[in-house]
């Protein structure tokens, strides 16, 4: 961004919308309302819990995943849940960057340690994704990559069936609703380390429909990174 696009168009702080000094992507006053999702968290999905010597969120014990595991970055309440709105339905894809870098900073060690070779984003099917104009899942798994070093396949997954959106649905219709939604679009690619990047994780249907698909594949493991997710209930 030159100058005259500086003055013309300053950063704004992607939670509250004031005007931001240089080089900053979230104003002060609003660190606070970014919650990072440390220990206590289940194991498998990083979901937050609230006992220590609890282990796994309900949905873990309850249910078989295909993922092997996963990390979520911060609580998606309150001024969070409100920006990733923004950055998904109004087109608001400046907020990208602090999204990356939050999701970064919660999940470096973990990335740095399960060394995906390839990082694939949860794909929209291609009418959702020509209504909306891009994917945000791409927007944040680019500069994942980029930082890893490995290849982004933008479309190593298709989604092949326009499904309903899931944030009104349990577990068991999400599941049914994501049936068959996703194959493979990255055939002449040997997919042995996965990592799969999302906006939000709810019950993991998504993720665990994707999963399943590069499992079957041939992924040796595939793990997952959110931006955001709520708190797991415990067994």
């Amino acid at each position: 961004m030159n100058l005259l696009d500086n003055l013309l168009f300053p950063a704004k702080c992607p939670l509250c919308g004031d005007i931001l000094e240089k080089r900053r992507l979230i104003c002060e006053a609003c660190k606070k309302e970014v919650h990072f999702i440390g220990e206590p968290r289940c194991k498998k999905c990083g979901k937050p819990l609230r006992r220590a010597e609890t282990e796994s969120c309900r949905d873990c014990e309850k249910s078989k995943h295909w993922y092997t595991r996963g990390i979520c970055a911060v609580s998606y309440e309150g001024a969070m849940r409100n920006a990733v709105g923004r950055f998904k339905y109004q087109n608001k894809r400046c907020y990208a960057e602090f999204f990356t870098e939050i999701m970064w900073k919660a999940a470096e060690k973990h990335l740095r340690i399960w060394k995906p070779d390839v990082v694939i984003p949860i794909p929209l099917h291609p009418k959702r994704r020509k209504k909306r104009g891009f994917n945000q899942a791409y927007l944040l798994a680019k500069p994942i990559g980029e930082r890893l070093g490995v290849p982004v396949l933008e479309h190593g997954l298709l989604r092949t069936v326009p499904t309903s959106p899931q944030k009104n649905l349990d577990r068991k219709k999400r599941q049914i609703n994501l049936k068959r939604a996703f194959k493979i679009g990255a055939d002449d690619v040997k997919l042995k380390r996965v990592l799969l990047v999302d906006d939000i994780y709810t019950t993991g249907s998504t993720i665990d429909a994707a999963a399943m698909v590069l499992r079957r594949a041939g992924a040796k493991e595939v793990f997952f990174l959110a931006l955001g997710t709520g708190e797991g209930e415990e067994p």
